[in-house]
């Protein structure tokens, strides 16, 4: 077998030429690698040499944050208190639970879930929805306060299907006295949007509530108290490990003592026996308020952990207006508690002496008029002094002196004892009742002003609209003389557990709104006859003080279609009807009003219960006069 012979194929190789250009470039390419690589590692060593040391405090910082929790501590709710001591508004223990959305990845599912064990109604996740808005996503939100024991025991039995879900115990605020002081201590609530838009987020960090009523909303700054803060070292999941790393305690709120008399508050609440009205009881010389009742009244501790929608509209649709502030917005026509001042008025502007004398026939008539305003006596009175006038009652006296008053003298006379305007009590939302005048009738209607109605406005009718709280004070600076003293009720406070109750010094009265000291006399000389001998005779039976008082009842009539009608379907119930008085006569410790919304009569209805309330003062006020008759006189405060 023939072999072929051995050829050697050309054109497969590369020139050498070429295959020294290939290594050259290879070179370079690995040159530039080796470059890229050696930029990237200084890139990447000056970076990290720039996050380790310029920006290392920074970077600690977050570490340390995700390793350390920061959690606020919600101080305590400073307490209130009467005069006495009584415990009006305190803190009780009591748990809630609390979801941090961060750490729940369905919040929806996880809520709808944590309802098959613990009751949720639509109420508490709309306001944990409200609240939640403004809170970090790692800060807990509570969705359902005041657990019950069996609440928390069907929770925990269940707490490993719901991550960042926790029962948190907290102090929730309770009102022993209930019904009694819920429109003048008022009530706190859940923080609502409202109230996030008003209140420092940082203040009320861990805060759930917030004053919404009364003395908790007027004093919410002195109650709050300060935030503290604790840090504990968390796991991934941040939940607590070990103990907290540190602590800034926070700085409960500050103790209020209020002027407030709870046994003489309750004795007035009980004089009405369901009656709607209102009555309020004032110390002529400081202002402070002993009592002040709105009835009917309502439970203050429905409201704290957020009343269920079908209660709060029961409250609404109730006939007799529970959650209607009487003392503050009650809407009443003084009639004849209006006389003295109106006496007085004549008496200070010079139209009239207290021995001076009208007659009264039973009917008056404005000069050049035809119309006939009535006496409350057919026939009338005969002839009467401002004494009398104001002892019996009579019209005709004040018809009389209103008119030759006129409407701008009158007015601006009775604003001198408040009238028409807020007395500034450290309260809000009190209302400004109307004092008539020219202006107001020009403002609220455009219309002129008549004669008419200044002589109706004499005796406390017409346009006419006081609150309780107005009348009270007006009748609290006849009392002290002329003196107006601002009502309050903060008498003192307490700023720490084991810190000295400190007194809270009164508003400073503004000058004296009577000129005269006799005419002042003769007003008070009118209104003792009321009690010995006038309308309201035999009320001060066995009263060891002198009572100065005076009654009012003004009709009530409201418009159905084009007819007149009274309001009570009750003949001897169609009257609004008030009392007010001060006593002692000569040296006045107290002044009270009491207005009912229907009554027969000022002296039937109103004054027994003003009876009652200076009943229940007397034992006090007694034996503080014994103590300082003891002590001398010296160095006692009223």
């Amino acid at each position: 077998m023939r072999k072929r012979p051995f050829r050697i194929r050309r054109g497969r190789h590369k020139p050498l030429k070429e295959a020294r250009h290939e290594e050259a470039l290879f070179r370079r390419r690995a040159l530039a690698g080796f470059l890229i690589i050696v930029l990237c590692l200084v890139a990447l060593g000056t970076r990290f040499a720039f996050l380790q040391i310029e920006r290392h405090e920074e970077f600690s910082a977050r570490s340390e944050a995700n390793r350390v929790l920061t959690r606020p501590l919600a101080p305590a709710r400073g307490l209130i208190y009467d005069r006495n001591g009584v415990l009006l508004a305190e803190n009780v223990a009591a748990f809630r639970l609390e979801i941090t959305p961060e750490q729940v990845r369905d919040l929806q599912a996880t809520i709808e879930r944590l309802g098959e064990v613990v009751s949720i109604s639509d109420d508490d996740v709309e306001r944990f929805n409200a609240l939640r808005k403004g809170k970090r996503s790692y800060e807990g939100t509570p969705i359902r306060l005041k657990l019950s024991e069996e609440e928390i025991a069907k929770f925990s039995i269940n707490r490993w299907a719901f991550p960042g879900v926790d029962v948190v115990p907290y102090l929730t605020r309770s009102y022993p006295l209930g019904e009694e002081f819920a429109h003048t201590v008022g009530y706190v609530g859940r923080i609502d949007e409202a109230d996030l838009a008003k209140l420092d987020k940082g203040d009320y960090a861990g805060t759930t509530h917030v004053g919404k009523t009364g003395i908790e909303r007027y004093y919410e700054e002195r109650l709050h108290g300060e935030v503290g803060y604790e840090k504990i070292e968390v796991n991934a999941d941040h939940r607590p490990i070990g103990e907290p790393l540190g602590r800034v305690a926070p700085k409960p709120g500050e103790n209020l003592y209020l002027s407030i008399d709870a046994h003489l508050q309750e004795a007035a609440e009980a004089a009405f026996e369901g009656r709607a009205g209102a009555a309020v009881a004032l110390d002529p010389r400081n202002g402070e308020v002993l009592a002040m009742v709105s009835v009917p009244s309502f439970d203050p501790n429905l409201f704290v952990n957020g009343i269920a929608s079908a209660d709060y509209a029961a409250l609404l649709a109730a006939d007799d207006k529970p959650l209607l502030n009487r003392i503050l917005r009650g809407n009443y026509a003084p009639g004849s508690t209006i006389k003295p001042f109106v006496g007085l008025g004549g008496l200070e502007l010079g139209l009239r002496r207290p021995e001076d004398t009208v007659v009264s026939t039973g009917e008056f008539f404005i000069p050049g008029q035809s119309r006939a305003y009535r006496d409350d006596i057919r026939g009338g009175f005969g002839r009467v002094d401002l004494v009398q006038a104001i002892a019996r009652s009579v019209n005709t006296y004040f018809y009389s002196v209103s008119l030759d008053m006129g409407i701008d003298r009158f007015s601006g006379f009775m604003t001198r004892f408040g009238f028409g305007q807020p007395t500034g009590i450290d309260l809000m939302g009190e209302g400004s009742g109307v004092l008539p005048s020219r202006d107001w009738k020009r403002a609220r209607f455009n219309q002129a002003w008549y004669p008419g109605e200044t002589v109706i406005a004499g005796i406390g009718q017409g346009y006419w609209v006081v609150t309780p709280l107005q009348l009270a004070n007006a009748v609290s600076t006849l009392a002290a003389r002329g003196v107006p003293h601002t009502p309050h009720l903060l008498r003192a406070v307490q700023r720490g557990v084991d810190a000295k109750v400190e007194p809270v010094p009164p508003p400073e009265p503004q000058g004296n709104v009577i000129r005269q000291p006799a005419n002042w006399a003769a007003v008070q000389q009118g209104m003792i006859e009321v009690v010995r001998s006038g309308t309201a005779r035999g009320i001060d039976a066995d009263f060891p003080y002198t009572i100065a008082g005076k009654t009012g009842t003004a009709e009530r009539y409201s418009r159905t279609g084009t007819e007149w009608t009274s309001i009570s379907a009750s003949p001897i119930e169609r009257h609004q009807v008030l009392f007010e008085a001060f006593t002692p006569a000569d040296d006045p410790r107290i002044a009270v009003i009491v207005a009912l919304e229907a009554g027969r009569s000022g002296a039937h209805d109103a004054a027994p219960i003003a009876r009652k309330i200076l009943d229940a003062w007397l034992p006090g006020d007694q034996q503080r006069q014994s103590e300082l008759a003891a002590a001398g006189g010296e160095g006692a405060a009223p």
